[in-house]
């Protein structure tokens, strides 16, 4: 087999957005487990950020980039759901996606339906297997049934506007968090039931009267900082508050006693990467995903399109919260 070379973005150290520099890569062959992938689409996401700027740090150079779509060019011994030829779409670890050819552990790559484009699979990956184990794995006690109201931050970026769609088929009632009036109505059109500009009111006191005063179930946050405590106060008597990121940065240390005081409620981290772990429930979860989006209850909606080239542009912007929907990076 031949050895390609790969246009990539990589860091030599942790930091701004200026540390992302293009270079130019050998790939060589796919090794037991492994297969080789020609890009099509890649796909931008705030756990980037977090690697580029050492908050979840990593051995360098690194390689940035943990979700994209294109064609299999080679498999390595051992792969068996994958053959050259294959459309295929991710989003696994180590990071490296943003590039035009990679060598990758095959486990989490999974055959893209005909139906679905590969910019839209992508886009779709890891903000929606991220939405499917919040609302189908990460429950509270006694799970979700429809008319229950559930929080969620950040409603109007990749993940939330497919959580939005994702729980009004489900028959909840989703109450969405955004930076402005735009950011809400645009979750509003996406199926969330209220919509709140936390810039502009206090969300946790709009939520108490959204819900009588009972609070909601459980609430998904990747906001971190900024909106912990208030969300706390948000929750029904054993509540779950679901923590899945820290786009303003990490949660401050707590007693664990407030968490009885406002009344037993449960608190969880979770990731992505926990549920992908093995090969088959990697598949499961990208069965339900694809079919939800094949139906129709789900439309990827990708807002922003940058060359690879112009990568730290899109960081800036993600970072300066100025981007919506989904983004990707085109090759």
């Amino acid at each position: 087999m031949s050895n390609p070379l790969s246009r990539a973005i990589r860091i030599d150290q942790h930091g701004g957005s200026e540390e992302l520099k293009l270079v130019q890569v050998a790939v060589g062959d796919p090794g037991p487990g492994e297969i080789r992938i020609r890009h099509h689409a890649v796909g931008l996401n705030f756990i980037d950020v977090y690697q580029r700027s050492g908050l979840y740090p990593f051995a360098m150079p690194l390689q940035l980039g943990m979700e994209a779509a294109g064609v299999v060019e080679a498999v390595g011994a051992g792969v068996t759901h994958l053959q050259a030829g294959d459309r295929a779409a991710y989003a696994s670890n180590p990071p490296g996606a943003y590039c035009n050819v990679r060598v990758m552990p095959a486990k989490c790559v999974c055959k893209l339906p005909d139906a679905i484009s590969f910019e839209t699979g992508a886009a779709m990956m890891l903000k929606g297997l991220t939405a499917q184990y919040l609302l189908k794995k990460t429950l509270p006690q006694g799970g979700l049934q429809s008319g229950d109201f559930v929080l969620f931050h950040a409603a109007a970026g990749g993940v939330g506007l497919i959580a939005c769609q994702w729980a009004k088929a489900l028959g909840l009632h989703l109450i969405a968090t955004a930076g402005s009036e735009e950011k809400c109505a645009l979750a509003l059109a996406h199926g969330a039931q209220h919509a709140i500009n936390y810039r502009a009111e206090d969300f946790a006191a709009r939520v108490k009267e959204i819900t009588d005063g009972k609070g909601v179930k459980v609430v998904y946050d990747s906001v971190g900082k900024d909106t912990w405590d208030k969300s706390l106060d948000c929750l029904a008597p054993f509540g779950l508050m679901a923590s899945f990121g820290n786009a303003s940065g990490p949660v401050a240390p707590f007693a664990p006693g407030i968490l009885g005081a406002k009344g037993s409620i449960y608190v969880t981290r979770q990731t992505l990467f926990t549920h992908i772990a093995t090969r088959e429930s990697t598949q499961a979860m990208a069965d339900e995903l694809f079919e939800v989006v094949g139906s129709g209850k789900v439309k990827i909606r990708i807002d922003q399109r940058y060359r690879l080239e112009d990568v730290q542009q899109a960081h800036k912007d993600l970072e300066a919260r100025q981007t919506t929907g989904c983004t990707i990076l085109t090759l």
